[in-house]
């Protein structure tokens, strides 16, 4: 890997990192600007990344990301999804939906984190290298992360790095 994030392979084909993007990233990045400090400077990190460094990665959603950004006030569902617009989905699999169960069986999440589970496993079984979210509470969490982590390669899979926006800016 260089210093810009991408893998070159033998033939010097790019091979971009893989990123999935839960609906949070979304939300933040359309959002009207928050009043509150630190949502503000979330916010601002979602715009840096979205116009800086997307394009150093091959970006994903999922059809769950489109049914939660589609929720809500009409006008700012029509922002969420029109941001998501031409991003490839990937596919919300029974192998996908099963294993987000295990997630929620294993203790990773509680039971009403069902869809931050699935999130979880979308990006897990597809091989994606990170899950982009600003949901502290149920994803980007050092108390679930390590469960997850866990879970995952128990299972004999490479989880993905979860992050923000922030943590995923160059250098």
């Amino acid at each position: 890997m260089n210093r810009t994030g991408l893998l070159f392979t033998s033939s010097r084909h790019i091979v971009k990192p893989k990123v999935y993007i839960e609906t949070s990233v979304v939300s933040y990045l359309t959002a009207r600007p928050s009043r509150d400090l630190i949502v503000a400077a979330n916010q601002q990190s979602t715009t840096d990344w979205w116009k800086e460094r997307k394009s150093s990665f091959d970006v994903f959603i999922s059809s769950l990301v489109e049914e939660e950004a589609s929720g809500g006030d009409p006008d700012a569902a029509e922002r969420r999804l029109k941001a998501l617009r031409g991003i490839p989905s990937l596919t919300l699999s029974q192998e996908a939906l099963m294993f987000s169960k295990q997630l929620l069986a294993g203790g990773s999440l509680p039971q009403k984190a069902a869809e931050d589970a699935m999130h979880i496993a979308i990006a897990t079984l597809n091989g994606i290298d990170y899950l982009l979210t600003w949901n502290f509470k149920h994803i980007a969490n050092a108390s679930v992360r390590w469960k997850v982590e866990r879970i995952c390669r128990e299972n004999g899979f490479e989880p993905a790095t979860i992050c923000t926006p922030q943590e995923l800016m160059e250098d």
